[in-house]
């Protein structure tokens, strides 16, 4: 049983696991009994059954919808932002080739998907997709969060939120390519500067705009919540906490991660930078002693 609409008007929401026949006699049964149980004249609005076999086929739809974005979006990262298209290709193909070969043990949708989504992780590390796996994070924490916050309200999940979690995923995605656009912009105009440097100053040029987009969006779907009745509510609920989570996302996790990975995805490249100092000084030191 749900409450629906406002709680003044009386109006709930009821699901039953089994197979009802619900033709106009069961209309009429069910109006009886409530009329008899509460003392008050009931109305049935509406009245829907949806086969387990359907609902089944829906939530698979739904779960690989969602992975299928974070895939291909960040197959794109990978390739607009570090040029390496072939292997971003390379990736697309073993990922699908993955989620077949896990498909065939027969594991349900859900440990499917998080199989998936670790491999592309794994992958992402190995071939050293800091872009694309500094996107993947913020996404996996965007969807990860709104989620968690439909499950402690109790909300339902239905096709508009799946639709809804879509359309945070690409909200999210403008905020980080925007983010790391201009990153990649300032590495190759202060290429001597520190990447720390380079990702705080690049992180504050674009937080005006971040802001300002995110802030006339949530007007927008604030307005949705309030005034667009019970139908949407959900749906607006959950674009909001995306829109406010993945702003955050975009700036404090995103980022960050290109720098969390520099270090621990490239340690060889810092190893040889070292050992090139240590050389270069060496040299010095020798052509000091000789003269």
């Amino acid at each position: 049983m749900q409450t629906y609409g406002d709680e003044t008007e009386h109006e709930f929401l009821a699901r039953t696991e089994g197979v009802l026949d619900t033709g106009e006699a069961f209309s009429e049964r069910l109006t009886g009994a409530l009329d008899n149980a509460t003392g008050a004249a009931s109305e049935i609005r509406r009245v829907e059954m949806v086969g387990p076999q359907v609902g089944e086929t829906l939530r698979e739809g739904a779960l690989f919808a969602l992975f299928y974005a974070l895939l291909f979006i960040t197959i794109y990262i990978s390739g607009r932002f570090e040029m390496r298209w072939m292997v971003s290709a390379v990736t697309a193909g073993v990922l699908i080739g993955g989620v077949a070969f896990f498909a065939g043990l027969q594991l349900s949708v859900p440990l499917l998907i998080l199989a998936a989504i670790g491999l592309t992780l794994v992958l992402f590390w190995q071939l050293r997709l800091r872009y694309a796996m500094g996107a993947t994070v913020a996404l996996l924490h965007d969807i990860t969060i709104t989620v968690g916050i439909f499950t402690l309200l109790g909300l339902e999940f239905s096709l508009p939120i799946v639709a809804a979690l879509l359309t945070i995923v690409g909200y999210s995605l403008n905020d980080t390519i925007i983010v790391f656009d201009r990153i990649r912009e300032n590495l190759k105009r202060y290429s001597t500067r520190q990447l720390e440097d380079n990702i705080n100053n690049s992180i504050n040029e674009t937080l005006s705009r971040t802001v300002l987009t995110s802030s006339t969006t949530l007007v927008v779907l604030f307005a949705l919540l309030i005034l667009g009745g019970n139908i949407i509510h959900d749906f607006a609920l959950a674009l909001i906490i995306g829109v406010l989570v993945g702003t955050y996302s975009s700036i404090f996790v995103a980022s960050p991660m290109l720098l969390l990975l520099q270090g621990a995805i490239l340690p060889g490249e810092e190893e040889e930078e070292e050992d090139d100092d240590e050389e270069a000084f060496e040299t010095e030191t020798g052509s000091a002693a000789s003269r």
